[in-house]
Formats: structure tokens, C-alpha cells, sequence
């Protein structure tokens, strides 16, 4: 599975549960959208491509998604 960018720089989600992030995803990402896009990356493992396809996105679109998202999310941690 490829790992979350720069994500694993400043967090280590392997400290962080499942539902601590389900949790933080619900409550700070409002777009349902986003948060779909955010709970299939981070808790479910699917890479970008796949996830593209699943909501008929490009790639590049996923990544800024995940992008911004992450960087509001890990700021509450």
C-alpha cells in the first residue's frame, strides 16, 4: 500500500486508531465528498489511481484533496 505523502513526516498514524481518525475526518472536513475521498485513503488504504476512478476524479484532483485535507485534519492532533 502506498503510504499517505508527507503525511508519515509529522504523524504516525500507526498511533492514531481507525476511529480517532474517522472521528477527526467527521468533524473537521465538511464537504461529503472530501470526506468520502478522505476516509477510503487514510482508513481504507487505497491509493490514489484507484480512488480516482471510484469517484471519477483525476489523480491529480485526489491528491490535492487529500493534500489540503490532511494538512487541516493533523493540525488537530
Amino acid at each position: 500500500m502506498e503510504s499517505p505523502k508527507g503525511l508519515e513526516e509529522s504523524v504516525d498514524l500507526d498511533s492514531i486508531s481507525n476511529s480517532q481518525i474517522e472521528h477527526l475526518i467527521d468533524e473537521w472536513i465538511h464537504s461529503e465528498r472530501d470526506r468520502k475521498i478522505l476516509k477510503r485513503r487514510l482508513i481504507d488504504g487505497i491509493c490514489y489511481e484507484p480512488l480516482a476512478d471510484e469517484m471519477d476524479m483525476s489523480v491529480r484532483q485526489i491528491k490535492n484533496i487529500v493534500s489540503k485535507a490532511e494538512a487541516k485534519l493533523f493540525k488537530h492532533l
